[in-house]
């Protein structure tokens, strides 16, 4: 099953997509969370400010889609609201771990270092993911006649990825050699991910 068709089998089912919109809403505040543990005490830019503050957006935004399904579904984060909880609840944590291992051999990155290089490459990771993800789930929404729609979250998950660049170009010579560890490790997070969500959507 591939991911569009995957989408198309929550979208059809309203119950699974409202917990898909829990879901993401829940992965975009752990990003959100994340970056604002990363910062230093006192060098914060007004990049890492948006960056945090937009994420969290996002995880609003997304929770109030679910409106658009019906009432009351998935009031809170409990397990039983999301799809493939585990691989959900974890995958920004696992890509964290294997990135600062990466860091801490390769670089040998420590304290404030390692937390905000981490950051740098775990942010550009997701943004690599989330600029393929929700246009396809965008286009979805759009063949399905939903009344949700992601097209804001879109824009401003390009322009991050804009900004991730610029501050991985400052951050080494060879950012493209580190984002690309990152992305590799990111994307096997993803097809475990999927291979969860699947086993969640056939179950009928």
């Amino acid at each position: 099953m591939d991911f569009k068709q995957l989408l198309n089998g929550i979208v059809a089912d309203t119950e699974k997509h409202a917990k898909w919109l829990n879901t993401l809403s829940l992965m975009e505040n752990t990003g959100a969370r994340k970056i604002s543990a990363s910062e230093h005490k006192t060098d914060v830019t007004l990049i890492i400010l948006k960056h945090a503050a937009e994420e969290h957006r996002h995880a609003f935004y997304l929770k109030k889609q679910i409106s658009k399904l019906g009432a009351g579904l998935c009031p809170n984060y409990s397990d039983e609201y999301l799809l493939a909880t585990h691989d959900s609840r974890y995958y920004l944590n696992m890509l964290d771990v294997q990135v600062c291992k990466y860091l801490k051999s390769e670089l040998n990155l420590s304290g404030n270092e390692l937390k905000f290089a981490a950051y740098l490459l775990v942010t550009y990771a997701i943004e690599v993911r989330a600029d393929e993800l929700y246009p396809v789930y965008q286009e979805v929404l759009d063949s399905n006649g939903s009344k949700v729609n992601v097209k804001s979250i879109i824009l401003e998950e390009e322009g991050h990825l804009e900004e991730m660049l610029v501050q991985l170009k400052n951050f080494s010579p060879e950012w493209e050699r580190h984002a690309g560890r990152a992305v590799e490790f990111e994307d096997m997070l993803f097809r475990k991910w999927l291979v969860g969500l699947e086993k969640e959507i056939s179950v009928e």
